[in-house]
């Protein structure tokens, strides 16, 4: 598969139509395509935005040309899984050949808010899983003109299909940075999402993926690998370290934060987060050859589409900067 680059909105900093402009302009100055998280929350207060994922991700379709996918979602809590199908099965309706689903496990920022119990993270994989399962159903059964059931250990769908869906169901991609996840959503999804990582990491992730994909009687070079990518840059390095402390703080927080419930919380742990705790983890410049190297890296372990968040207000001047100086020296 060729290499794209596409452009990661933050519907966590900026309001909707700010982010329906930027996707624009990324894709006039080579991005291709746009994916956005489904987030009901910002990660800290000073980001002040969190607009409905899927309304953003049908207006994006009108106004640009590539591709679209929350990236991503979790089916799981908030959402039973058959919503989320229908709302991935409309958009791609809608929008022939351009979506794709990304599905997560989830994290309490978003998913404590309907006042569930809030389970520990094997509990949240399987879950996502068997979600994985109805929508894959959903799809299936819909696209043969049958209705479909289910009764798991988490969920239950009574006798339904999807009546608006598209010719092909939309490739549905998993997010993970585990091994054991990584070789499940080989067995069961149509790909594989992750974010930056040492490469050694990476290779690892790829190699259990394979494993699954392979058991399930797939090709995985077939399979699409997608990375989403934060960076900070800016006009000077001081300035693109104060974006990254004050807009993307969780960047430099080295534990795991999918239990933290409150952007508040965040908050008060981000006045811990030093410029050193972004080493190793997010590329901090005001230097495009050195993120340049860093996309290219990764682009050298076999991604297929990397999408780029830049964490500061500056996203235009870094949509410029990158169109042309980072994007056309991409090579896979």
């Amino acid at each position: 598969m060729a290499l794209t680059v596409g452009y990661a909105a933050a519907l966590e900093q900026f309001d909707p139509r700010e982010v329906l402009d930027l996707a624009v302009l990324a894709e006039q100055h080579g991005f291709s395509g746009v994916m956005a998280a489904d987030h009901f929350q910002p990660w800290v207060p000073a980001q002040g935005q969190s607009s409905f994922v899927w309304n953003v991700l049908a207006a994006l379709g009108e106004r640009t040309a590539g591709d679209i996918g929350p990236g991503v979602t979790a089916p799981t809590f908030r959402w039973h899984p058959a919503m989320v199908a229908q709302a991935s099965a409309t958009l791609a309706a809608m929008y022939p050949g351009r979506h794709w689903l990304g599905i997560g496990s989830g994290e309490a920022l978003n998913e404590h808010v309907v006042g569930g119990y809030w389970p520990e993270a094997p509990e949240r994989i399987h879950r996502m899983f068997e979600a994985l399962e109805i929508i894959r159903k959903l799809f299936t059964g819909s696209l043969a003109g049958r209705d479909v059931k289910h009764h798991g250990t988490y969920y239950r769908l009574e006798s339904t299909r999807l009546w608006t869906m598209p010719d092909e169901a939309p490739p549905v991609l998993v997010a993970t940075a585990g091994p054991v996840t990584a070789r499940r959503a080989g067995r069961h999804a149509d790909g594989l999402i992750t974010v930056g990582a040492p490469p050694e990491k990476i290779a690892h992730l790829f190699a259990r993926f394979d494993e699954g994909a392979r058991e399930a009687g797939r090709d995985p070079a077939t399979m699409p690998r997608v990375l989403q990518v934060h960076l900070s840059w800016a006009a000077t390095d001081e300035e693109a370290m104060a974006n990254a402390l004050r807009e993307w703080p969780n960047g430099g927080m080295r534990f795991p934060k999918a239990d933290v419930r409150n952007p508040s919380d965040f908050e008060q742990m981000a006045r811990l987060v030093r410029p050193e705790d972004f080493a190793g983890r997010m590329v901090v410049s005001a230097d495009p050859d050195v993120h340049r190297a860093e996309l290219q890296r990764y682009a050298d372990l076999g991604f297929d589409r990397i999408y780029l968040h830049n964490v500061g207000r500056n996203q235009r001047e870094w949509i410029e900067v990158f169109g042309r100086d980072v994007l056309p020296a991409l090579v896979r």
